[in-house]
């Protein structure tokens, strides 16, 4: 909604549409339990907002012929027109919140925003960050919007590439942070996932910016999501990847996976996305645990690691690297690069240690890697996995 009226009444007055479209969401909440739903909701929406913003122009005396562009179509083949429309709008509205000239905490706050439809304190709570400090971020962004005259349209061909990159990065990145939560009670944001799937589809549905890394991108996703009902117990614990019930994973978003993971191989691009994808497919597709083509995944990521030198990159290469080499050889490896500076305080570094050792029988060492782990998490599901481990290893002794 917020995207198709923007396009109407120009992003200078993106404030003044979230406050139309408020409006017609509580007007809808008042009149629908009586009236009923109407046919098309969405257009009901966006009619009343729009209407809503007419009235305020009128009154500013700003109103001008533009401003009444459309009139929202309802039934048949106009509805079909009118969602893809839409879908259109929210494709403009991405690629201006993800802006290069926009800061990247006001490119990811700002879509969710607009796109994602998540209110400030959701935001907040997902980024562990406080409700002020995230508003001022988004009106930031804003500022920057009307400071640029950053238009609301999808980039030229010639800009395309670039700016597609900014876009592919938010949706990545807002899925990360809900896939591996750093901090509380929670250890997956599902509503970050979900919205970073839905602008990943719908980025590689559009014909011009759905270039095979955006498949890629969505594949890798959908075979990440697929897993997450899993990746807890009944009790909200973690499991390891080799401790879940497979059963449970998502099949349709498997298949979705795959769809995406196909359309993705058209062209000689290889990304980042598309190694990414793969390993995702590979610990996705297999059977069991054991039956995971664990080369293969050192393969993929040996050549990340060649692409784009870095200590988070190298660590789950280790990983591989002791599925197929052995835990002494990961071990072995894991030494080379601990005196990496930026590791310290990153608790995977010494769980993974922790979790190595322990598979080779050094438990007392286990124990203490553990316990840096511990000491270095917020994430209280983390937490109680690692005291676990330190608990159970401490009866062994």
């Amino acid at each position: 909604m917020i995207s198709t009226l923007t396009r109407i009444f120009g992003i200078e007055r993106l404030d003044q549409v979230e406050d139309a479209v408020q409006d017609a969401m509580v007007r809808a909440l008042r009149l629908w339990p009586y009236q009923g739903e109407p046919d098309n909701p969405t257009a009901w929406l966006i009619q009343v907002a729009k209407n809503r913003m007419l009235d305020q122009l009128r009154r500013e005396s700003r109103l001008t012929e533009t401003t009444d562009e459309i009139e929202i179509p309802i039934g048949g083949e106009a509805d079909t027109a009118f969602a893809n429309e839409v879908h259109d709008d929210q494709l403009r509205m991405i690629f201006t919140c993800c802006h290069p000239l926009i800061p990247e905490d006001g490119q990811i706050a700002l879509t969710l925003k607009t796109v994602g439809g998540f209110s400030v304190s959701e935001i907040a709570r997902a980024f562990l960050a406080r409700g002020p400090s995230v508003t001022k971020t988004i009106v930031r962004a804003k500022q920057r919007l009307r400071e640029f005259e950053i238009k609301l349209e999808m980039p030229t061909p010639d800009k395309l590439p670039s700016r597609l990159e900014s876009v592919l990065k938010v949706v990545y990145l807002m899925f990360n942070e809900g896939y591996s939560a750093l901090e509380g009670e929670e250890l997956v944001r599902t509503d970050l996932c979900h919205e970073a799937i839905r602008l990943g589809e719908l980025l590689a549905g559009h014909p011009v910016a759905g270039a095979p890394k955006v498949h890629a991108l969505a594949a890798l996703l959908l075979f990440q999501a697929a897993r997450l009902t899993a990746r807890c117990d009944a009790a909200g614990e973690l499991l390891l990847l080799s401790e879940q019930d497979r059963s449970l994973w998502d099949r349709a978003m498997i298949k979705r996976g795959l769809y995406q993971l196909r359309r993705s191989a058209s062209g000689d691009e290889v990304s980042d996305y598309h190694l990414e994808a793969e390993i995702a497919s590979c610990h996705t597709l297999a059977e069991s645990f054991e039956s995971t083509d664990w080369p293969r995944v050192l393969d993929c990521y040996e050549e990340l690691l060649n692409r784009k030198p870095s200590p988070v990159v190298a660590l789950n290469r280790i990983v591989a690297l002791a599925k197929v080499r052995g835990v002494e050889a990961g071990l072995v490896e894991l030494e080379q690069i601990a005196e990496d500076r930026t590791l310290r305080n990153y608790y995977p570094f010494y769980a993974t240690r922790g979790e190595l050792l322990r598979e080779a029988g050094r438990n007392n060492e286990a124990i203490e890697y553990y316990r840096y782990a511990h000491n270095l998490t917020s994430s209280e599901p983390v937490r109680r996995f690692v005291m676990k481990r330190i608990t159970d290893l401490s009866r062994e002794r």
